[in-house]
């Protein structure tokens, strides 16, 4: 299996791009000196995500057939090859699959929309933020793009940081 756990954003008022994911004042993607500072108090809640100039996802690639995996792997599931090297995920892609999730544990707030997204030929699962869970405004072929957004701080202000896929067109600055 080559796809993430599942994680979300709360679905409360419509959310805003977090700081982390918001375009610099000459519009590029990226943070300004005092963002790069400020993220030296931060960790990703999965070890494939890297925090930096641009946040993006890193896969464990089989160098003999080129399966990716997010997940440490003793042995390719595909080929049985022992052998990895890391490559960076593409961050932008495209909704392969998705669910409007109505029920959920209790405590967690729906609905949301849980995903597939292809970027370009690797599957991530996560879930669309930013975007209203209807099918109105999810559609399969929709262009995403990676996104972070804090999860919340530990007592010493350390801030756990989590991402999502949202909308191409409909984002926010």
């Amino acid at each position: 299996m080559n796809t993430p756990e599942l994680y979300r954003v709360p679905s409360s008022p419509p959310l805003a791009a977090p700081a982390c994911a918001r375009t610099s004042t000459d519009g590029k993607l990226g943070h300004s000196e005092e963002e790069v500072a400020r993220m030296a108090d931060k960790v990703p809640l999965v070890d494939y995500l890297v925090l930096a100039d641009e946040p993006h996802l890193v896969a464990n690639e089989c160098t003999n057939c080129g399966a990716r995996y997010f997940n440490r792997r003793n042995a390719c599931a595909a080929c049985e090859g022992a052998d990895f090297r890391k490559v960076t995920v593409p961050t932008q892609g495209e909704v392969r699959a998705f669910s409007i999730v109505s029920f959920a544990a209790p405590g967690i707030p729906v609905p949301f929309v849980a995903a597939v997204v292809d970027c370009d030929g690797t599957s991530v699962r996560s879930n669309l933020v930013n975007v209203d869970p209807d099918p109105e405004h999810v559609q399969l072929g929709m262009k995403v793009r990676l996104t972070t957004f804090p999860l919340g701080a530990d007592s010493e202000g350390t801030e756990a940081v989590g991402f999502g896929f949202e909308p191409l067109e409909a984002t926010r600055v």
